[in-house]
Protein backbone atom coordinates (compact mmCIF):
# COMPACT_ATOMS: atom_id res chain seq x y z
CA UNK A 1 0.00 0.00 0.00
CA UNK A 2 2.86 2.54 0.98
CA UNK A 3 4.42 1.86 -2.20
CA UNK A 4 1.77 3.75 -4.47
CA UNK A 5 1.84 6.70 -1.98
CA UNK A 6 3.77 8.82 -4.72
CA UNK A 7 1.55 7.62 -7.77
CA UNK A 8 -1.39 8.62 -6.00
CA UNK A 9 0.11 11.22 -4.77
CA UNK A 10 0.83 12.19 -8.66
CA UNK A 11 -2.65 11.31 -9.90
CA UNK A 12 -4.05 13.51 -7.00
CA UNK A 13 -2.58 17.06 -8.01
CA UNK A 14 -2.96 16.41 -11.61
CA UNK A 15 -6.71 16.29 -10.55
CA UNK A 16 -6.46 19.18 -8.90
CA UNK A 17 -5.14 21.17 -11.65
CA UNK A 18 -7.98 19.77 -13.98
CA UNK A 19 -10.26 20.77 -11.34
CA UNK A 20 -8.54 24.21 -10.71
CA UNK A 21 -8.24 25.20 -14.75
CA UNK A 22 -10.78 23.52 -16.00
CA UNK A 23 -13.28 24.97 -13.48
CA UNK A 24 -14.22 28.23 -11.68
CA UNK A 25 -14.30 26.78 -8.30
CA UNK A 26 -14.65 29.13 -5.22
CA UNK A 27 -13.82 28.27 -1.99
CA UNK A 28 -16.32 27.64 0.37
CA UNK A 29 -16.81 30.41 3.77
CA UNK A 30 -17.81 27.72 6.56
CA UNK A 31 -20.60 29.55 8.81
CA UNK A 32 -21.96 28.42 12.11
CA UNK A 33 -24.57 25.48 11.12
CA UNK A 34 -22.23 24.53 8.52
CA UNK A 35 -21.32 20.63 7.87
CA UNK A 36 -18.47 18.91 7.14
CA UNK A 37 -16.69 15.53 7.29
CA UNK A 38 -13.73 13.76 8.47
CA UNK A 39 -11.93 11.24 6.56
CA UNK A 40 -8.79 8.87 7.12
CA UNK A 41 -7.41 5.59 5.30
CA UNK A 42 -10.65 3.83 5.48
CA UNK A 43 -12.08 6.15 3.13
CA UNK A 44 -9.38 5.50 0.19
CA UNK A 45 -7.31 8.13 -1.42
CA UNK A 46 -9.25 11.08 -2.50
CA UNK A 47 -12.20 10.47 0.22
CA UNK A 48 -15.58 9.66 0.50
CA UNK A 49 -17.70 12.47 -0.57
CA UNK A 50 -20.93 13.57 1.24
CA UNK A 51 -24.11 15.42 -0.29
CA UNK A 52 -22.36 18.48 -1.89
CA UNK A 53 -23.05 20.73 0.40
CA UNK A 54 -20.44 20.69 2.85
CA UNK A 55 -18.23 23.10 3.40
CA UNK A 56 -14.59 21.38 4.99
CA UNK A 57 -13.27 17.85 5.32
CA UNK A 58 -10.78 17.03 7.84
CA UNK A 59 -7.97 14.58 7.15
CA UNK A 60 -6.13 12.24 9.31
CA UNK A 61 -2.29 12.73 8.93
CA UNK A 62 -1.80 9.58 10.90
CA UNK A 63 -1.91 8.19 14.48
CA UNK A 64 0.49 7.99 17.01
CA UNK A 65 0.43 4.75 19.62
CA UNK A 66 2.63 5.51 23.14
CA UNK A 67 5.57 4.90 20.71
CA UNK A 68 4.30 3.74 17.34
CA UNK A 69 3.92 5.88 14.53
CA UNK A 70 1.11 4.77 11.74
CA UNK A 71 1.29 7.77 9.07
CA UNK A 72 -1.70 7.32 6.77
CA UNK A 73 -0.59 7.37 3.19
CA UNK A 74 -4.03 8.52 2.19
CA UNK A 75 -3.18 12.03 3.91
CA UNK A 76 -2.21 14.07 0.65
CA UNK A 77 -4.02 13.41 -1.48
CA UNK A 78 -7.42 13.99 0.33
CA UNK A 79 -6.06 16.95 1.56
CA UNK A 80 -5.35 18.05 -2.26
CA UNK A 81 -8.84 16.37 -3.54
CA UNK A 82 -10.53 18.81 -0.80
CA UNK A 83 -8.84 22.11 -1.81
CA UNK A 84 -9.68 20.87 -5.15
CA UNK A 85 -13.19 20.84 -4.66
CA UNK A 86 -13.22 24.62 -2.67
CA UNK A 87 -13.26 22.97 0.61
CA UNK A 88 -11.19 23.93 3.66
CA UNK A 89 -9.18 21.35 4.38
CA UNK A 90 -7.98 20.54 7.88
CA UNK A 91 -5.56 17.92 9.67
CA UNK A 92 -6.15 15.59 12.58
CA UNK A 93 -3.78 13.24 14.50
CA UNK A 94 -4.64 10.34 16.40
CA UNK A 95 -2.91 10.79 19.56
CA UNK A 96 -2.58 8.15 22.36
CA UNK A 97 0.54 9.56 24.07
CA UNK A 98 1.02 10.22 27.77
CA UNK A 99 3.72 12.59 29.18
CA UNK A 100 5.54 15.31 26.98
CA UNK A 101 8.12 13.79 25.73
CA UNK A 102 5.58 11.11 23.52
CA UNK A 103 3.79 14.51 22.86
CA UNK A 104 7.34 15.83 21.27
CA UNK A 105 7.86 12.28 19.41
CA UNK A 106 4.36 12.80 18.20
CA UNK A 107 4.78 16.00 17.06
CA UNK A 108 8.01 16.27 15.90
CA UNK A 109 6.88 12.60 13.53
CA UNK A 110 3.64 14.85 12.15
CA UNK A 111 3.52 18.47 12.63
CA UNK A 112 6.01 18.55 9.48
CA UNK A 113 3.97 16.53 7.56
CA UNK A 114 0.93 18.62 7.82
CA UNK A 115 0.14 20.21 4.34
CA UNK A 116 -2.88 22.12 5.04
CA UNK A 117 -1.95 25.78 5.35
CA UNK A 118 -0.74 27.86 8.12
CA UNK A 119 -3.94 28.92 10.49
CA UNK A 120 -5.69 25.87 8.94
CA UNK A 121 -7.19 23.16 12.15
CA UNK A 122 -4.55 20.34 13.45
CA UNK A 123 -6.78 18.44 15.87
CA UNK A 124 -5.54 15.78 18.59
CA UNK A 125 -7.93 12.92 18.74
CA UNK A 126 -7.54 11.83 21.97
CA UNK A 127 -9.84 8.61 22.51
CA UNK A 128 -7.94 5.98 24.16
CA UNK A 129 -4.90 5.35 26.38
CA UNK A 130 -3.88 7.23 29.79
CA UNK A 131 -4.00 11.06 28.66
CA UNK A 132 -3.08 13.59 31.26
CA UNK A 133 -3.88 17.17 31.27
CA UNK A 134 -0.20 18.57 31.09
CA UNK A 135 0.70 16.94 28.14
CA UNK A 136 -2.36 17.47 26.08
CA UNK A 137 -1.89 21.41 27.42
CA UNK A 138 1.80 20.95 26.16
CA UNK A 139 0.89 19.63 22.64
CA UNK A 140 -2.17 21.86 21.63
CA UNK A 141 0.49 25.07 22.89
CA UNK A 142 2.95 23.03 20.49
CA UNK A 143 0.76 23.26 17.84
CA UNK A 144 -0.37 26.57 18.17
CA UNK A 145 3.23 27.80 18.62
CA UNK A 146 3.92 25.88 14.98
CA UNK A 147 1.09 28.84 13.24
CA UNK A 148 -1.89 26.06 12.93
CA UNK A 149 -5.39 26.59 15.15
CA UNK A 150 -4.83 24.02 18.03
CA UNK A 151 -8.44 22.23 18.96
CA UNK A 152 -9.11 19.16 20.94
CA UNK A 153 -10.89 16.27 19.63
CA UNK A 154 -13.17 13.48 21.57
CA UNK A 155 -16.38 11.63 23.60
CA UNK A 156 -16.60 14.18 26.50
CA UNK A 157 -17.37 11.29 28.94
CA UNK A 158 -13.52 9.80 27.97
CA UNK A 159 -11.95 13.07 28.19
CA UNK A 160 -13.84 14.18 31.54
CA UNK A 161 -12.78 10.66 32.90
CA UNK A 162 -9.14 11.40 31.94
CA UNK A 163 -8.62 15.34 31.45
CA UNK A 164 -8.90 18.58 33.53
CA UNK A 165 -11.31 19.08 30.54
CA UNK A 166 -12.76 22.39 32.46
CA UNK A 167 -9.31 23.90 32.50
CA UNK A 168 -8.66 22.81 28.53
CA UNK A 169 -11.65 24.33 27.41
CA UNK A 170 -10.69 28.02 28.77
CA UNK A 171 -7.42 27.78 26.85
CA UNK A 172 -8.47 25.92 23.56
CA UNK A 173 -11.77 24.91 21.63
CA UNK A 174 -13.02 21.19 21.41
CA UNK A 175 -14.33 19.15 18.98
CA UNK A 176 -16.86 16.70 20.81
CA UNK A 177 -18.64 13.46 19.32
CA UNK A 178 -22.13 11.95 20.34
CA UNK A 179 -24.28 9.62 18.52
CA UNK A 180 -27.84 9.75 18.71
CA UNK A 181 -27.67 5.88 16.96
CA UNK A 182 -26.58 4.32 13.91
CA UNK A 183 -29.05 5.85 11.08
CA UNK A 184 -27.99 7.86 8.07
CA UNK A 185 -27.40 11.02 9.58
CA UNK A 186 -27.29 14.37 7.11
CA UNK A 187 -28.21 16.92 9.79
CA UNK A 188 -27.17 17.23 13.62
CA UNK A 189 -29.56 16.10 16.03
CA UNK A 190 -28.90 18.66 18.92
CA UNK A 191 -31.04 16.86 21.80
CA UNK A 192 -27.43 14.62 21.89
CA UNK A 193 -25.72 18.08 21.83
CA UNK A 194 -23.20 16.86 24.85
CA UNK A 195 -23.09 20.22 26.21
CA UNK A 196 -19.84 21.67 27.59
CA UNK A 197 -17.63 24.97 27.91
CA UNK A 198 -15.99 26.11 24.12
CA UNK A 199 -17.71 23.34 21.85
CA UNK A 200 -16.32 24.88 18.26
CA UNK A 201 -17.48 21.51 16.34
CA UNK A 202 -20.00 18.82 16.66
CA UNK A 203 -19.52 15.65 15.20
CA UNK A 204 -23.02 14.79 15.69
CA UNK A 205 -23.02 10.69 13.30
CA UNK A 206 -20.58 8.19 12.29
CA UNK A 207 -22.98 7.15 9.47
CA UNK A 208 -23.78 10.63 7.38
CA UNK A 209 -23.64 8.50 4.39
CA UNK A 210 -24.85 4.74 3.41
CA UNK A 211 -21.91 2.70 4.46
CA UNK A 212 -20.07 4.88 7.21
CA UNK A 213 -18.78 8.76 7.11
CA UNK A 214 -18.31 10.14 10.14
CA UNK A 215 -20.61 14.22 9.52
CA UNK A 216 -19.67 17.14 11.35
CA UNK A 217 -20.94 20.58 12.40
CA UNK A 218 -19.44 24.07 12.57
CA UNK A 219 -20.68 25.84 15.26
CA UNK A 220 -18.88 29.10 15.29
CA UNK A 221 -16.77 29.46 11.92
CA UNK A 222 -13.88 28.08 13.27
CA UNK A 223 -13.57 26.18 10.01
CA UNK A 224 -12.65 29.54 8.45
CA UNK A 225 -9.08 29.15 10.06
CA UNK A 226 -6.41 29.31 7.32
CA UNK A 227 -8.74 30.27 4.91
CA UNK A 228 -9.84 33.65 5.99
CA UNK A 229 -7.64 37.13 7.68
CA UNK A 230 -9.28 36.15 11.16
CA UNK A 231 -7.12 32.70 11.46
CA UNK A 232 -7.83 32.56 15.26
CA UNK A 233 -10.85 34.24 16.17
CA UNK A 234 -13.08 33.92 19.76
CA UNK A 235 -14.58 30.95 19.78
CA UNK A 236 -17.59 30.90 22.25
CA UNK A 237 -19.86 27.83 23.59
CA UNK A 238 -23.41 28.71 21.36
CA UNK A 239 -25.70 27.46 23.16
CA UNK A 240 -24.79 25.92 26.20
CA UNK A 241 -22.17 27.20 29.53
CA UNK A 242 -20.18 25.15 31.63
CA UNK A 243 -21.03 25.10 35.25
CA UNK A 244 -18.17 25.10 37.09
CA UNK A 245 -19.60 25.26 40.58
CA UNK A 246 -19.21 21.95 42.96
CA UNK A 247 -22.05 19.35 42.47
CA UNK A 248 -24.29 19.59 45.37
CA UNK A 249 -25.24 17.05 48.35
CA UNK A 250 -27.88 14.31 47.32
CA UNK A 251 -31.85 15.55 47.43
CA UNK A 252 -33.49 13.65 50.65
CA UNK A 253 -34.81 11.34 48.70
CA UNK A 254 -31.56 9.66 47.55
CA UNK A 255 -31.35 10.69 44.04
CA UNK A 256 -29.43 13.77 42.28
CA UNK A 257 -30.56 16.08 39.75
CA UNK A 258 -28.17 16.77 36.98
CA UNK A 259 -27.26 20.41 36.12
CA UNK A 260 -25.26 21.33 33.06
CA UNK A 261 -21.74 20.54 32.78
CA UNK A 262 -21.64 17.63 35.28
CA UNK A 263 -20.43 13.98 34.07
CA UNK A 264 -20.50 10.67 36.07
CA UNK A 265 -17.22 11.47 37.66
CA UNK A 266 -18.04 14.78 39.26
CA UNK A 267 -20.96 13.04 40.28
CA UNK A 268 -19.80 10.10 42.01
CA UNK A 269 -16.97 11.80 43.36
CA UNK A 270 -19.19 14.71 45.53
CA UNK A 271 -21.15 11.49 46.97
CA UNK A 272 -18.59 8.99 47.85
CA UNK A 273 -19.41 6.63 45.24
CA UNK A 274 -18.10 4.98 42.27
CA UNK A 275 -18.48 6.21 38.47
CA UNK A 276 -19.49 2.68 37.55
CA UNK A 277 -21.97 1.68 40.45
CA UNK A 278 -23.39 5.10 40.41
CA UNK A 279 -24.41 4.16 36.21
CA UNK A 280 -24.88 0.82 37.17
CA UNK A 281 -27.78 2.07 39.59
CA UNK A 282 -29.09 3.91 36.95
CA UNK A 283 -29.22 1.48 33.91
CA UNK A 284 -26.77 3.34 32.24
CA UNK A 285 -22.90 2.94 31.78
CA UNK A 286 -20.21 6.02 32.47
CA UNK A 287 -20.73 6.75 28.12
CA UNK A 288 -23.96 7.37 28.47
CA UNK A 289 -24.83 11.07 28.10
CA UNK A 290 -26.70 12.59 30.54
CA UNK A 291 -28.63 15.82 30.51
CA UNK A 292 -29.47 18.93 32.94
CA UNK A 293 -32.90 17.72 34.54
CA UNK A 294 -32.43 14.05 34.32
CA UNK A 295 -32.90 12.86 38.06
CA UNK A 296 -30.42 9.90 38.79
CA UNK A 297 -30.52 7.76 41.51
CA UNK A 298 -27.71 7.30 44.27
CA UNK A 299 -28.93 4.28 46.10
CA UNK A 300 -29.68 1.23 44.80
CA UNK A 301 -33.38 -0.64 46.32
CA UNK A 302 -33.74 -3.50 48.05
CA UNK A 303 -33.22 -5.47 45.12
CA UNK A 304 -29.61 -5.16 43.45
CA UNK A 305 -30.08 -3.21 40.04
CA UNK A 306 -27.33 -5.54 38.53
CA UNK A 307 -26.72 -8.13 40.43
CA UNK A 308 -23.34 -10.68 39.93
CA UNK A 309 -24.53 -13.95 38.98
CA UNK A 310 -22.88 -17.59 38.94
CA UNK A 311 -22.99 -19.57 35.97
CA UNK A 312 -23.98 -18.46 32.46
CA UNK A 313 -23.86 -13.91 33.24
CA UNK A 314 -21.06 -12.05 35.06
CA UNK A 315 -20.68 -8.84 35.42
CA UNK A 316 -17.24 -7.07 33.75
CA UNK A 317 -15.07 -4.78 35.06
CA UNK A 318 -16.92 -1.99 34.10
CA UNK A 319 -20.08 -3.02 35.95
CA UNK A 320 -21.85 -4.32 32.77
CA UNK A 321 -23.59 -7.34 32.65
CA UNK A 322 -23.24 -10.32 30.31
CA UNK A 323 -25.02 -13.32 29.63
CA UNK A 324 -23.67 -16.58 27.45
CA UNK A 325 -25.71 -16.95 24.42
CA UNK A 326 -24.33 -18.35 21.26
CA UNK A 327 -26.29 -17.19 18.09
CA UNK A 328 -25.79 -15.82 14.46
CA UNK A 329 -26.62 -12.10 13.82
CA UNK A 330 -27.28 -10.57 10.32
CA UNK A 331 -26.91 -7.38 9.88
CA UNK A 332 -29.81 -5.17 8.32
CA UNK A 333 -27.94 -2.13 8.09
CA UNK A 334 -24.64 -0.34 8.23
CA UNK A 335 -23.22 -1.38 11.85
CA UNK A 336 -20.19 -0.16 13.33
CA UNK A 337 -17.90 -3.22 15.00
CA UNK A 338 -16.18 -2.26 18.00
CA UNK A 339 -13.12 -3.10 20.26
CA UNK A 340 -15.06 -2.62 23.10
CA UNK A 341 -18.84 -2.41 24.05
CA UNK A 342 -19.29 1.55 24.20
CA UNK A 343 -19.97 3.69 21.39
CA UNK A 344 -16.96 5.55 21.99
CA UNK A 345 -15.06 2.31 21.77
CA UNK A 346 -12.39 2.09 18.80
CA UNK A 347 -13.89 1.29 15.29
CA UNK A 348 -12.84 -1.81 13.55
CA UNK A 349 -14.90 -1.79 10.52
CA UNK A 350 -18.00 -0.55 9.57
CA UNK A 351 -20.41 -3.88 8.47
CA UNK A 352 -22.58 -3.82 5.47
CA UNK A 353 -25.89 -5.19 5.46
CA UNK A 354 -26.25 -8.90 5.17
CA UNK A 355 -23.01 -9.78 7.04
CA UNK A 356 -22.92 -12.16 9.51
CA UNK A 357 -21.83 -12.09 13.24
CA UNK A 358 -20.95 -15.28 15.34
CA UNK A 359 -21.55 -14.26 19.13
CA UNK A 360 -21.28 -16.04 22.74
CA UNK A 361 -22.92 -13.33 24.91
CA UNK A 362 -25.19 -10.15 24.92
CA UNK A 363 -25.23 -7.68 27.75
CA UNK A 364 -27.97 -4.52 27.71
CA UNK A 365 -26.06 -1.13 28.73
CA UNK A 366 -25.55 2.28 27.55
CA UNK A 367 -28.95 2.15 25.75
CA UNK A 368 -27.99 -0.82 23.17
CA UNK A 369 -28.19 -4.23 23.57
CA UNK A 370 -24.86 -5.54 22.66
CA UNK A 371 -23.08 -8.83 21.72
CA UNK A 372 -19.86 -10.09 21.64
CA UNK A 373 -17.71 -11.55 18.95
CA UNK A 374 -14.93 -14.00 20.16
CA UNK A 375 -11.89 -12.96 18.04
CA UNK A 376 -8.98 -14.94 17.21
CA UNK A 377 -5.66 -15.49 19.74
CA UNK A 378 -8.76 -15.42 22.98
CA UNK A 379 -9.85 -11.43 22.09
CA UNK A 380 -12.79 -10.23 21.44
CA UNK A 381 -15.25 -7.52 19.08
CA UNK A 382 -18.58 -5.60 20.21
CA UNK A 383 -21.69 -4.80 17.92
CA UNK A 384 -24.46 -2.75 19.32
CA UNK A 385 -28.00 -5.17 17.63
CA UNK A 386 -30.90 -3.30 19.31
CA UNK A 387 -31.90 0.05 20.53
CA UNK A 388 -32.76 -0.74 23.79
CA UNK A 389 -35.04 1.65 24.61
CA UNK A 390 -37.30 1.81 21.44
CA UNK A 391 -36.46 -2.18 21.13
CA UNK A 392 -35.61 -1.89 17.65
CA UNK A 393 -33.76 -4.72 16.02
CA UNK A 394 -30.40 -3.16 13.37
CA UNK A 395 -30.82 -7.44 12.01
CA UNK A 396 -31.99 -10.88 12.69
CA UNK A 397 -31.21 -13.42 15.14
CA UNK A 398 -30.31 -17.43 14.39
Amino acid sequence: MFRHKNILRTIAVALAAVFLLGTSTQTANAAKGDRGTDQSVYQGAYGKAGYGDETFEFSQVGGYYNGSFVPHWTYSTQVSNARARGLHAHTYIYAQFSGRWQADQMLNYYLPRVTTPKGSIVALDVESGSPDTDSVMYALGRIKDAGYTPVLYGYKNFLLNHLNLQYISQNYPLWLAEYPDYSVRRYPNYGFFPSFNNVAIFQFTSTYIWGGLDGDVDLTGITDNGYTKNTNPAVKQPAHTQNTAPVKPAQSNGTYTVRDGDSWWAIANAHGMNMYALASINGKSINSVIYPGQVLKLTTSTRQANPVKSGSSWRDALGDTWHSEQGMFTASTWINLRWGARTTSNRITTLVPGSQIKYDAWSNHGGYVWIRQPRSHGGYAYLAVRNANTHQPFGSFK
